[in-house]
């Protein structure tokens, strides 16, 4: 039976010698392309499908699950069907049972073999298994982006023709969660050459919609790889209270000494970083402090600011920047003097970095590393609106983080950016790193 849905998911397989060329190079390691050219001329002839329901994929799908079923209980009982060695063996194949599985390539019918001892347990497709790795794989991307039960849902109906309820993807989505709860409460590395703290605010519908902030703590290690400690949703607004029982948290799983924390103007914070490590020095983050600055000004002057302020935070020396900020202070402190009292009280916090070499200057100035981590997560709450609780806005963050880097490529580009600041630090805070490498 022919079955036609969209062009592009289920265009019949074509005939011509360029296709069959491509089916050669295409064919897999191990695979024969010969029995390959055989079974899309054979589906051609008939008028079947390449993918869709009863398509091409499907069967073969089927073919090689219930061929690799058929090994295992052979393995299992230890002599092959019909193989006379079976007899009274003690057990032997009961039949099968139909099985429908969901796939890549949708969902498909399966004989699942069984035996009279009841003692047969498949590998490739387990008892009470209904959806393949790549399904759940799938849902839990589609979650990381923000989409909820009921989008996933439409869009599996929509692009792979399979059914799947709400319910199902909740029931993969919590399998999932279960494991946040141990991830949230690992041990850390006892020393971290940078943290940076930031608050992400979603949208919380308890009664009414409020706005309520999800912290966030990124860590850069010792080899220069990030690593996010934690996430906590708070209470009503960002708070310097909230921080402290954050900070005392990562210092009870681990984390002894910090060198340096990055992180917004919010009062009281440093007073905190102060209490969980002493000998932590506290960066005002320059990112934080400039877009702070344009909230007081109007939109056709922030180039202008944004100039002027410059050689402000690129000085040579914290002697040099002051004379900066002063002239700076001069031009626009009558026409914005909210901006110039916002740099003064941060003013204490913003000077550490000048001290350090150029390497940290440039990390701690110019890359601010929690920015693309935080895209990333407003991009999927973004996509959610709001959310009916505390934990659906966790678990939406938590499946953000979780799929930032699949391939593994920012790993490798995080530990390249990080090599010469790394270095940097190893001198400027002399010592205190090699705690975390013995």
């Amino acid at each position: 039976m022919t079955v036609t849905t969209d062009a592009a998911d289920t265009a019949a397989v074509p005939a011509d010698e360029t296709t069959s060329k491509r089916t050669r190079k295409a064919a897999a390691p191990g695979v024969d392309p010969a029995l390959v050219r055989q079974l899309v001329a054979q589906a051609r002839e008939q008028g079947l499908q390449l993918s869709g329901e009863g398509g091409l994929l499907q069967q073969l799908t089927k073919v090689v699950l219930e061929s690799a079923l058929d090994g295992e209980i052979t393995d299992h009982l230890g002599y092959d069907k019909h193989d006379r060695a079976g007899a009274g063996s003690g057990n032997s194949r009961d039949g099968a049972r139909a099985k429908t599985v969901l796939t890549d390539v949708g969902p498909v019918e399966i004989a699942v073999p069984r035996d009279r001892a009841g003692s047969f347990e498949p590998t490739i497709v387990r008892k009470h298994q209904r959806r393949l790795s790549g399904v759940e794989d799938l849902v839990l991307s589609l979650s990381a982006k923000g989409l909820t039960t009921g989008e996933i849902a439409a869009h599996l109906a929509e692009v792979y023709g399979a059914q799947v309820s709400r319910q199902t993807i909740s029931t993969i989505t919590d399998k999932v969660m279960e494991g946040m709860a141990e991830w949230q409460n690992r041990p850390l590395d006892p020393v971290y050459p940078v943290i940076f703290l930031d608050a992400i605010h979603v949208k919380i519908r308890d009664g009414k919609v409020a706005n309520r902030p999800i912290y966030l703590a990124l860590a850069v290690t010792v080899e220069g790889c990030r690593d996010i400690l934690g996430l906590w949703a708070g209470d009503g607004g960002e708070g310097a209270k909230f921080w402290l029982q954050v900070l005392t948290e990562l210092r009870n799983r681990g984390v002894e000494d910090v060198c340096m924390v990055v992180c917004d103007g919010l009062k009281g914070l440093p007073e905190a970083i102060g209490q969980a490590w002493p000998r932590a020095v506290t960066q005002t983050c320059i990112v934080h402090l400039l877009r702070a600055s344009f909230r007081y000004a109007a939109r056709q002057h922030w180039d202008a600011i944004a100039k002027a302020l410059r050689p402000v935070y690129t000085a040579p020396t914290e002697a040099a920047a002051t004379e900066r900020f002063l002239e700076f202070a001069e031009t626009w402190g009558g026409k914005y003097p909210a901006i110039v009292r916002l740099w003064e009280q941060a003013w204490a916090e913003f000077v550490p970095f000048l001290g350090f070499d150029p390497e940290i200057r440039k990390i701690v100035c110019s890359t601010n590393a929690i920015e693309s981590v935080n895209a990333r997560i407003r991009r999927a709450v973004r996509a959610r609106g709001h959310f009916p609780n505390e934990t659906a806005a966790l678990q939406c963050v938590y499946f953000a983080v979780m799929a930032l880097d699949p391939t593994g490529t920012g790993r490798r580009r995080w530990a390249m950016r990080w090599k010469a600041a790394l270095n940097a630090f190893e001198i400027t805070f002399e010592g205190r790193l090699r705690t975390a490498t013995k």
